[in-house]
């Protein structure tokens, strides 16, 4: 997901999308324990893309300050 589209949804979708990505890393890194993880890159693009919606979340707030 792009920055763009990240932009484009609301504050409450953004919170609930993270929500999901959080949840797909804590899998992927039960996977990885158990030596069944096929893309170990993934995480990081997971932990990323965490960083860049919290980002625009706190832009958000300040911006409203």
């Amino acid at each position: 997901m792009k920055v763009n589209e990240i932009r484009e949804l609301t504050t409450e979708e953004i919170i609930k999308k993270i929500e999901e990505t959080k949840q797909e890393l804590f899998n992927l890194r039960f996977q990885q324990a158990a030596g069944s993880l096929e893309k170990p890159s993934r995480i990081r693009e997971l932990r990323k893309q965490v960083a860049r919606m919290k980002t625009i979340i706190r832009e958000r707030e300040i911006a409203n300050e």
